[in-house]
């Protein structure tokens, strides 16, 4: 087990949509796909955020101004803009990420990550396939569930404006 376990630290883990295990918030309201290679996301996102959603890397506690976002609105991906939480389900953590009690059904794909050499559930976008965060249940009603996000992995749409549209 504990070989298994490092190996899993070692080996980067390039998850694509189509690789999920579960997704969150039940079925019925599935989203599909997308199937667009690496390059194509390193075109369009700085490196930074590229390094979180596509290379699973982790920004500094406390370095995102969405952390501070308290305004009505809807949180989406940064790499496809698939709408993934509400502001309603956001809540001060006080870990220093942008976190929420719930994601918008079906919006979110989840996975067992050992890299820590514990299991935690890692989160991504179901639509492209972006690394989110972790969820841990440690949250406040009505889930228990904390949803935290890497800040460059989201973007905020203030309620009253326009979606971004569905990047492909």
């Amino acid at each position: 087990m504990a070989g298994a376990a490092a190996l899993a630290w070692a080996l980067p883990i390039r998850l694509r949509a189509s690789e999920k295990s579960s997704v969150a918030g039940g079925a019925g309201k599935k989203v599909d796909p997308l199937n667009k290679p690496l390059s194509g996301w390193r075109e369009i996102l700085d490196e930074p955020s590229y390094k979180v959603m596509f290379e699973e890397d982790t920004e500094r506690p406390f370095s995102s101004s969405l952390n501070d976002e308290k305004r009505e609105g809807t949180f989406v991906c940064a790499a496809c803009f698939l709408p993934l939480f509400e502001s309603e389900t956001k809540f001060d953590s006080g870990t220093g990420w942008p976190s929420f009690w719930a994601p918008i059904e079906g919006h979110i794909a989840t996975k067992t990550d050992y890299r820590l050499l514990f299991p935690r559930t890692e989160y991504h976008c179901a639509r492209c396939g972006a690394h989110q965060g972790h969820v841990f249940n440690d949250g406040p009603p009505p889930t228990g569930q904390r949803w935290c996000n890497n800040g460059l992995a989201i973007r905020f749409v203030p309620k009253g404006e326009s979606l971004p549209e569905l990047r492909s």
